[in-house]
């Protein structure tokens, strides 16, 4: 393992990164396919640091997982250079054609458009990431990263075939362009007779593609994991997001006299409504403007998160602090016909118990909570994945509401997902919040004296 990794490394992701270097060595590639939570990041970043310290490396990704793949990268391997492409295309092209060395990453759209600036690279590795994004081998994301020049190509996805076989082939027409043959032979040779039952065929197939994909499930390694795995992603918010979000920021800063100790000593309330209000533009700006008709990031990563852990039998409570992101949410689930319960504040208790009860017995996988409402008093040990939409500032309230999967009588490894939207309060918080533990309290409990152990430089730096 190479010795600038920062993690405390399992016997699983040890093997996952052995396999990676063993590809590698004989001028291949493969497809990473762990369940969610056992780390494909990790060990992609493993791979990443004992490659020479003078190549050039790149990670395609969806765009609301750059930033979150820049931040694994910190944290497990500070000492890696790592660049976001991203901003106007004069920035992008200039990031681009000044990268010497390390690792770039950037988007499957903005791949896309920024097609020109790649063809003269010479890349030691291309990692893709989520990705099912290339299942259509004729979309313009597979075309794209299959031109890209690399000697390795990897790519990490939960869920490598979502509907046909010719998704694999997309896929390791990227890794290994002929090992599959083209499409149409691939077709007659495998898919077709497959579907048809041929068992010969699936059993060839196997042992085709065996070697290059490496799968393991939670249940699989359960020895090696510890009862609760945490995992904290950060995304960038939409630019409809991030314009409101930054309107509403000036907005508030002309009315906050920050400098000022007495007025932060006597205006309590109003900063604690103001941090609300920008919590809420990072969830979904929807939950308060009735005219809201733009996209949100954490909205489009839940759905794409709940996709991938049904897809793999996983069951999930989903928590917010908001009613109104609640809401939003079962409108999103309704149209997708992902059946769900729901519990918040208003519900009645009998109504309660049985939902509880029913999902518990195994009815629907995903359960939407309040985290006031539900945040406390309830067994739902039926669930093994458990995402925060919004963080809530007391890490003890936080950690009770996952404690409603995460207690006795579980028998599966609980996954933990804390959803973070990068570059504003939310990240600003978190960070003072592992700083200083006791920020929590002082934050959000109305009843002790606000802001109290908050400084006013810190203050300050909240609304930098």
């Amino acid at each position: 393992i190479p010795s600038i990794i920062r993690a405390d490394v399992r016997p699983y992701q040890k093997t996952g990164y052995y396999w990676m270097k063993n590809l590698e060595a004989y001028g291949m590639g493969g497809i990473l396919a762990d369940d969610m939570g056992l780390g494909k990041t990790l060990q992609s970043v493993m791979y990443l640091a004992s490659l020479p310290e003078d190549s050039l490396s790149i990670v395609i990704c969806p765009s609301s997982l750059m930033f979150n793949w820049k931040d694994e990268i910190e944290n497990f391997a500070p000492e890696l250079t790592c660049t976001v492409i991203c901003g106007i295309p004069e920035e992008r092209s200039s990031l681009v054609a000044h990268a010497q060395k390390g690792i770039l990453i950037t988007s499957y759209p903005l791949l896309r458009r920024d097609m020109s600036l790649y063809k003269n690279l010479q890349f030691a590795a291309v990692i893709i990431d989520e990705a099912q994004n290339i299942k259509n081998s004729t979309s313009l994301n597979a075309m794209n990263v299959k031109k890209l020049q690399a000697k390795t190509h990897f790519a990490l996805t939960g869920t490598p075939i979502e509907n046909s076989l010719s998704e694999i082939w997309s896929i390791f027409d990227f890794l290994m362009p002929g090992y599959l043959f083209h499409h149409p032979k691939f077709i007659t040779e495998y898919e077709k007779p497959i579907l048809n039952e041929n068992e010969e065929k699936l059993h060839q197939l196997n042992l085709r593609i065996r070697p290059f994909i490496l799968r393991r499930m939670k249940k699989d390694v359960l020895d090696e994991l510890p009862d609760k795995t945490e995992e904290k992603i950060l995304i960038e918010l939409t630019e409809k997001q991030k314009k409101l979000y930054m309107a509403y920021l000036e907005h508030y800063k002309g009315e906050l006299n920050l400098d000022d100790d007495e007025f932060i000593q006597h205006n309590q309330i109003q900063i604690l409504s103001v941090l609300m209000r920008l919590r809420q533009i990072c969830c979904h700006p929807a939950t308060f403007l009735d005219n809201y008709d733009g996209d949100s990031a954490k909205m489009d990563l839940l759905i794409e998160l709940l996709q991938n852990a049904l897809n793999s039998g996983h069951r999930v409570l989903v928590f917010s602090q908001f009613t109104s992101m609640l809401e939003l949410i079962r409108k999103e689930l309704d149209n997708l016909n992902i059946p769900y319960f729901s519990l918040e504040g208003k519900t009645k208790i009998d109504m309660r118990n049985q939902a509880v009860k029913r999902f518990n017995e195994g009815e629907r996988s995903v359960f939407l909570i309040s985290l006031k409402a539900g945040g406390t008093g309830l067994n739902l040990i039926g669930a093994d994945t458990v995402i925060h939409m919004d963080p809530w500032w007391n890490p003890a309230v936080e950690e009770q509401a996952t404690d409603r999967a995460y207690r006795i009588g579980q028998h599966k490894n609980v996954h933990v997902i804390k959803i973070l939207s990068k570059d504003t309060i939310e990240e600003k918080i978190y960070r003072l919040q592992k700083k200083k533990q006791s920020l929590a309290d002082s934050v959000i409990d109305v009843k002790s004296d606000l802001l109290k152990q908050l400084t006013k430089e810190e203050l300050m730096e909240v609304f930098a």
